[in-house]
């Protein structure tokens, strides 16, 4: 499932804080909508890697970080912050 899949690699990050959901079943018949879900994500993560950097930085981290999964998926939604709350 590419939730553990997302979960796996943004252990990298060492997070403190960690939550992957899948939140296809809400877009049900919008654009990029397949029947299993899977198709869009919203990601909460607090993690030091993310402090001094912005919001731009943090978001190319996560996406550098999962890679080939980003193609995968229609969406993906992020709420990042660094253990600095910053």
């Amino acid at each position: 499932m590419i939730v553990d899949e997302m979960r796996d690699r943004l252990a990298a990050l060492s997070p403190e804080q960690l939550e992957v959901l899948d939140e296809s079943e809400g877009h049900r018949g919008h654009s990029g909508w397949r029947d299993g879900g899977q198709t869009h994500f919203r990601i909460r993560m607090t993690s030091a890697r993310f402090n001094d950097l912005n919001r731009l930085a943090r978001h190319r981290l996560v996406h550098d970080t999962l890679g080939d999964i980003v193609p995968r998926i229609h969406a993906l939604a992020l709420e990042l912050s660094g253990t600095d709350k910053g």
